[in-house]
């Protein structure tokens, strides 16, 4: 018997996602996490995490060519569950590169756009942010205000967005706008005049990841930076079911990390001349947490082997993505409580997590968001208008 895997999940995976999965985690412990307290106290983020994913495949390793890994989707899954076992700042900066930025370009761009930027962004030499959500249109992106005005042979981008992961330090920002032709995806570059991205601070959730806004005041864009093959909102949804799908492997992560926290100390922690493992109501909380985390993994395996059937509906991400936070929450709660005192400080991670899962919550469709998608799915009525 494994406690920290009692149905054995791993043995469904192959050879080569077990080494994925090792390989991965041993970068999180070995590298990540030894500096990551101090970063997420003082809200800063490891500038060796780009490279150190470029090195490991883990960027746009779901996608083909341009130097991508061309991974399955299982083996990416399971790369975003080793991530935010660590944090979610974590994997959030490989799902904002590669399923978001990298997805945008692999996707909806260029032949010229994919040679020039999917090999860096791959590599980790070059960092990618995404700007879709506005101060007042974040679940309704189709109420955006940023604009893009055709001028001859180039845009002129006016507007501003809001929470973009790596804004102030990308070097490329995949930037959707309305158009007279439908929404288009523009690539905005660090330098063009007008074009400011902001840091923000005072966060109390993914402190150890960099968070910005993206200003725009009379940007010219040349029509060459135009993403050409979408003109609808289709594009960035498109890749927000890539990064949706992340978060389902992701939030298993966190919660596993909550839970094996929670049950090495209570098999140490004495109480009343005994471990807290030997109470009732602990080991009652052990076994919910454990249910919680091994059901996560299943749900999100299967829907891994889905995605890479070319069976994965839109419905069954939101699905995977609401119930697998949700656990995890509840995961890191329960955690909390098995650590008492201890569990709000960074001696441990279960704070932490549970900070971090607030914004995983929210991020990529909110919570009511997906069970909407998932009640139309039921019932055939939309409940969002």
């Amino acid at each position: 018997m494994k406690p920290k895997d009692f149905l054995e999940i791993d043995r469904l995976l192959s050879d080569e996602e077990r080494l994925i999965k090792e390989s991965v985690a041993r970068y999180v412990n070995e590298k990540y996490l030894p500096g990551l307290n101090e970063h997420f106290e003082n809200g800063t983020f490891d500038r060796s995490v780009p490279k150190a994913l470029g090195d490991l495949n883990v960027l746009g390793m779901h996608l083909t060519g341009y130097g991508c890994a061309g991974a399955s989707a299982v083996a990416y899954g399971i790369a975003c569950m080793e991530l935010e076992a660590g944090d979610s700042a974590l994997r959030s900066f490989c799902s904002v590169q590669g399923s978001l930025a990298m997805f945008a370009i692999w996707k909806w761009g260029s032949e010229e756009q994919k040679q020039a930027w999917l090999p860096g962004l791959a590599a980790g030499d070059k960092v990618g942010c995404f700007g879709l959500t506005e101060p007042d249109s974040g679940s309704d992106p189709g109420s955006m205000k940023t604009r893009a005005v055709r001028d001859g042979d180039h845009w002129v981008l006016n507007g501003t967005k809001m929470w973009s992961t790596s804004g102030s330090i990308a070097d490329v920002a995949i930037v959707w706008a309305t158009t007279d032709d439908g929404v288009q995806g523009f690539l905005v570059e660090p330098g063009m005049e007008g074009f400011t991205a902001p840091e923000m601070h005072g966060k109390l959730s993914l402190r150890a990841s960099i968070t910005s806004e993206l200003i725009f005041d009379d940007v010219r864009i040349p029509d060459s930076s135009r993403l050409p093959e979408v003109q609808s909102l289709r594009g960035p949804l498109s890749c927000l079911n890539e990064a949706r799908y992340g978060i389902v492997w992701g939030a298993v992560g966190a919660a596993r990390s909550c839970f094996e926290a929670a049950l090495d100390y209570s098999l140490t922690r004495e109480q009343f001349g005994v471990p807290i493992a030997s109470f009732q109501l602990t080991q009652a909380k052990l076994a919910d947490m454990a249910a919680a985390v091994q059901q996560a993994y299943l749900l999100a395996l299967h829907l891994g082997r889905l995605k890479d059937e070319g069976q994965l509906t839109v419905e069954q991400v939101s699905f995977g993505k609401r119930q697998n936070v949700r656990a995890a929450i509840e995961v890191a709660r329960t955690a909390r409580t098995v650590l008492g005192a201890n569990g709000v400080t960074l001696e441990y991670p279960v704070m932490r997590h549970a900070n971090n899962l607030e914004s995983v919550l929210t991020y990529e469709g909110t919570e009511e968001i997906h069970t909407l998608s998932v009640g139309m799915a039921l019932t055939g009525i939309s409940a969002f208008r």
